[in-house]
């Protein structure tokens, strides 16, 4: 029973929660394995102490905070103890070492999973000025991400347009913008891009999925984020998942935060690198 004399069932709210927490760690890897490692371990933590999360806070915050405290003392944002198996992997961390500590963190849980800025201070552990110094540091720090080729899949005219718009001034180069899957992949394997932004319905009723799917298996490994109204029907454990997803009505923030986490993904080699 929580402070509010209500019964709470922690199991259920946890498995409400839990596709939050995998977007949000895979997000940080940038690969379903190793996300979903991490938030393994965090469910395994709180099963074997489920006073990690007392009544008294919201189950979602007590959740990124168990995740946080694994996070923390891993030292690494992709699991040093295995071999790094692929060029994706290995490109990501060269780059993650070179970003201020924890500005990824608060930007993805500001940007993308909508923490308000005392929420991430609680699941961080960190003061509400840190949190705030953080953010505008990531900001500025996004500024100086790699650039690259995107190919926007999207079927309404006005979001491929507003998309387009965010990810050029970010220094982007809009590839093409397609509307069908058939279209998608003809336009993709005619100028490979460097990160895919796809839609998940598309105007003939085709797949944004399908039409990723095919690319990548033509292409190789890339990043892709998706958009999409229903998040938590794209996390449900089955595979291929995707490692970034963005949830309709979005904000230009969060796109401008996902491009540039994609893009540290990135496996092609004519991305600009910073100087």
């Amino acid at each position: 029973m929580d402070t509010n004399g209500t019964n709470r069932d922690l199991g259920v709210e946890l498995t409400n929660e839990l596709p939050f927490l995998r977007r949000y760690a895979r997000a940080l890897t940038g690969a379903q394995d190793s996300g979903d490692r991490y938030a393994l371990a965090t469910l395994e933590a709180i099963v074997a102490d489920p006073s990690m999360i007392p009544s008294h806070q919201r189950v979602k915050i007590g959740l990124f905070r168990t995740f946080h405290g694994i996070w923390a003392s891993a030292g690494a944002p992709i699991d040093t103890q295995d071999e790094i198996a692929d060029l994706l992997e290995a490109r990501a961390q060269w780059r993650l070492q070179h970003l201020t500590a924890n500005t990824r963190e608060v930007l993805l849980l500001h940007t993308v999973e909508g923490f308000s800025i005392d929420e991430i201070a609680a699941i961080t552990n960190l003061s509400n000025d840190e949190v705030t110094e953080l953010h505008a540091r990531a900001l500025a720090d996004m500024g100086e991400m790699v650039t690259g080729d995107v190919l926007i899949i999207e079927d309404e005219g006005i979001i491929a347009m507003d998309l387009k718009s965010i990810v050029s001034t970010m220094g982007h180069t809009v590839v093409d913008i397609a509307r069908t899957c058939d279209e998608a992949i003809a336009k993709g394997k005619a100028k490979a891009p460097d990160l895919i932004l796809a839609d998940i319905q598309l105007a003939d009723r085709s797949s944004g999925i399908d039409a990723v799917n095919a690319l990548l298996q033509a292409l190789g490994d890339r990043p892709v984020i998706f958009i999409t109204a229903f998040p938590e029907r794209l996390l449900t454990g089955d595979r291929p998942e995707p490692a970034f997803l963005i949830t309709k009505p979005y904000v230009e923030e969060q796109v401008r935060a996902a491009v540039s986490q994609a893009m540290f993904f990135a496996t092609t080699q004519h991305l600009s690198e910073p100087a």
